[in-house]
């Protein structure tokens, strides 16, 4: 399958989040789509716990909620905010019309009916991340700017200097405002690490991080979640919360 020209930004393949309650269909997914040139994993059902969902440092995120879930429009909706900005695209299993449009009426970017159709699917992955990159070339909320072309940071018209490690923890945090990202989250998103390597550098960097955004500002933007990790607040009224009391069916 011919490349999509997505393979990367700034060194780091595109990641592709899949959901399918089937695991061969799941596995199918995630080869088309690492052909083209994306990096892509398998998110497992989770029966009480959304921190896996919550702290992957996804670029899009691919679901079917058709087949074991009672409420496919909630689990759309849930997957929605778990999203936040990035794109949401929604699969079916048979060519139903009535499943593309309430999954676009509950807030996916795109759906498709998947009976096999494989290049389609990647094209519209493909799509849907060249759009994102456009949209997304600015990030920011509140007084926070961020260029993620020029990587430029501002707050309230101010110029912030950042080094390449304190610049890339805040854009993962601005991707994600008023929600807690891990500090494993953190390790994977920014320094490729999969495992615990027994250091501090995550607190190290925030600290740092911290003396530039917040220091000689009325509000501090950085907070850390206890038991939760870190989170960048969009306002000083923001409380930095996860979503609560949703639930993930269990695989067939």
């Amino acid at each position: 399958m011919a490349s999509s020209g997505l393979a990367g930004i700034d060194d780091r393949k595109l990641l592709v989040a899949i959901y399918h309650p089937l695991a061969a269909r799941a596995a199918e997914l995630r080869e088309a789509i690492e052909a083209t040139g994306c990096a892509a994993h398998i998110l497992l059902p989770q029966a009480s716990d959304l921190r896996p969902w919550i702290d992957s440092c996804f670029d899009l995120l691919l679901i079917n909620p058709f087949l074991d879930w009672q409420e496919p429009c909630e689990f759309v909706r849930l997957s929605r905010s778990i999203a936040g900005r990035r794109p949401l695209l929604i699969v079916s299993d048979r060519e139903s019309l009535d499943d593309r449009l309430m999954a676009l009426g509950a807030g996916a970017d795109d759906a498709v009916g998947w009976t096999g159709n494989l290049p389609e699917v990647t094209a519209r992955v493909a799509s849907l991340l060249r759009r994102s990159r456009i949209a997304v070339g600015q990030l920011g909320e509140g007084e926070l700017r961020i260029d993620l072309i020029d990587r430029r940071v501002e707050r309230a018209g101010r110029l912030i200097r950042l080094p390449l490690r304190e610049f890339d923890l805040l854009t993962n945090l601005a991707r994600v405002p008023d929600r807690p990202i891990s500090r494993a989250a953190l390790l994977r998103a920014v320094w490729r690490i999969d495992f615990d390597p027994g250091t501090n550098r995550v607190e190290v960097h925030m600290s740092r991080l911290r003396a530039k955004v917040d220091h000689g500002f009325d509000w501090p933007m950085l907070r850390t979640v206890k038991g939760q990790g870190y989170a960048l607040r969009s306002r000083p009224d923001r409380v930095c919360l996860t979503p609560e009391g949703a639930r993930f069916p269990p695989l067939a």
